[in-house]
């Protein structure tokens, strides 16, 4: 809940001025429900897309208060599944992002389910069983063609907003087990075409380091993501990210 239109506008107007446009990244933002069709006009100007915080998976009918997935058709290109607080806050079950999962689908635009474990559960050692589980659970029903389209964020819970982030060994091999079970569910090249993003206290100081690891597609930023400059030069890592990766393929 940041940002009222005014300056979401300027927060976009701003960014675009600061970062140019690079085809090999995809900046999207995500931004609260009402400030979403006034900048879905604004972006078509611009280099970004939109992503929906939440949505409800009924298409409609009498359930006040709720912005379902068709309202949110045309409007834009992503919409985020199970982000930790609103599995932890407002309890949403696996049943519930599934039919998310499905409603995104159903209505044209790409599902983001976030995926990861509580400090708690990281001390048990079981995050690879809660990865399974949240997978199993969000991605039941789908086809393997829509599985293709799919992106799954990893944000370990403890991380969000502390400062502390995992060991790149412990990112990368939860992205594995990520992988390993959406391999398990549809398929190896679904599997290996998988976008994967990491969130969890995400910054200027960390960004590049974070895209520098085997099998992370991208950043989930969260309260970096308000501070304009800050955002600006998170995406000038991954620019600068992607250039590394051309030079060597080149090389």
């Amino acid at each position: 809940m940041n940002l009222n239109i005014h300056e979401g506008s300027l927060f976009v107007h701003r960014l675009d001025k600061l970062v140019g446009h690079n085809p090999n990244v995809e900046v999207v933002i995500a931004p609260t429900m009402l400030t979403l069709q006034p900048l879905h006009l604004q972006v078509q100007h611009h280099h970004f897309n939109l992503a929906a915080q939440n949505f409800y998976w009924r298409d409609n009918g009498a359930f006040t208060g709720e912005v379902s997935a068709a309202q949110l058709r045309g409007l834009v290109k992503y919409g985020l599944v199970g982000h930790s607080e609103r599995r932890h806050i407002f309890g949403e079950r696996d049943r519930d992002l599934r039919n998310k999962v499905q409603a995104a689908f159903r209505n044209e635009f790409t599902p983001v389910l976030c995926v990861g474990e509580t400090a708690h559960e990281r001390s048990d050692g079981e995050t690879n069983d809660i990865l399974h589980d949240q997978l199993v659970g969000g991605l039941a029903n789908i086809t393997g063609e829509e599985a293709s389209q799919l992106v799954v964020a990893y944000e370990p819970v403890w991380a969000i907003g502390t400062g502390s982030i995992p060991t790149s060994g412990d990112i990368s091999r939860a992205i594995k087990a990520i992988r390993s079970q959406v391999k398990h569910l549809f398929g190896d090249a679904t599997a290996k075409n998988l976008r994967v993003l990491y969130g969890g206290s995400v910054n200027t100081d960390n960004a590049a380091s974070i895209l520098a690891i085997e099998g992370v597609d991208g950043l989930l930023i969260g309260g970096a993501s308000l501070d304009v400059h800050a955002f600006s030069e998170i995406i000038k890592k991954a620019y600068g990210e992607v250039a590394i990766e051309k030079k060597g393929h080149k090389g």
